[in-house]
């Protein structure tokens, strides 16, 4: 067992993430990446979030987890946006990726900065980032971009993944009784630095154990134990920016899908309110 820079701890053996960061101030807003052989959808994607006009408070955590492609080159070459690199020398998954990210930016964030994880395949548009923010001014401390609230279009996904969302929604929603949620599966949401660190201080580096797209699931799960006020605002998927297949297995998620929802009914609830 070892702990990184960042107080996580590590099986012997176990890859550690290489944080590049050049020593500057962050922005309010933190925008982590977790980014899989995305070199051809990544730099489209930065541009984007360049091109907004919150581009000057915003900090990019791009999590290159374990990429062949040259992802991570992609970020060398970015102008207008503090964009920083993450690395993991082997791929470990989306949930690793995802808690890179996270405690990356944790490292670096103040109680009042907002934090927003999206997908680094083009397909989540950054132009919603004022209305995310505007929902946390109002008093949320979770923000999901919903593909289930008037306004949200996941028209142009593949049928199997709009039906695996949809059954998740009445899974999840029967089972968890989480008020103001409807998309659990989402992976583009915003949330209070102020929640994640409370979170963080419990859970550690269990706060995501998940390796695959259960992992934002599970996500929510533990925050739920914080009592988040959660909003949803509408989410217009674009998936057919996406330039590559989608490397999600269905029957591997569902599987993870049923595995999380035994566990969570199974585990304690943590011993003190978070």
């Amino acid at each position: 067992m070892r702990v990184d820079e960042h107080g996580i701890r590590h099986s012997a053996g176990e890859p550690v993430a290489i944080v590049q960061k050049p020593i500057r101030t962050c922005g309010d807003v933190h925008v982590v990446l977790p980014a899989y052989n995305e070199a051809v959808a990544l730099p489209s994607l930065l541009a984007r979030i360049a091109a907004t006009d919150l581009a000057d408070r915003i900090t990019v955590w791009v999590v290159d987890d374990g990429s062949s492609d040259g992802t991570g080159a992609c970020v060398a070459g970015v102008r207008g946006l503090d964009v920083r690199l993450v690395t993991h020398p082997v791929n470990l998954g989306l949930g690793q990726a995802v808690q890179s990210g996270l405690t990356a930016a944790l490292a670096e964030a103040e109680p009042d900065h907002v934090l927003i994880v999206m997908d680094a395949d083009d397909t989540h548009d950054p132009g919603v980032f004022p209305a995310m923010l505007a929902e946390i001014k109002a008093g949320a401390d979770v923000v999901i971009c919903s593909r289930f609230v008037a306004g949200g279009d996941d028209s142009t996904a593949p049928q199997w993944r709009r039906l695996l969302s949809r059954g998740a929604r009445v899974v999840f929603g029967k089972v968890l009784h989480f008020d103001g949620v409807q998309d659990f599966t989402s992976g583009f949401r915003a949330y209070r630095v102020s929640l994640l660190r409370r979170a963080a201080a419990h859970w550690g580096e269990r706060l995501v154990e998940e390796r695959g797209f259960a992992c934002m699931v599970e996500l929510l799960l533990k925050l739920r134990h914080c009592g988040p006020i959660v909003s949803e605002i509408p989410l217009h998927l674009r998936y057919d920016r996406k330039p590559g297949a989608s490397k999600l297995r269905l029957g591997r998620t569902l599987k993870q899908y049923l595995l999380l929802l035994t566990r969570d009914r199974l585990a304690p609830v943590p011993f003190r309110k978070l």
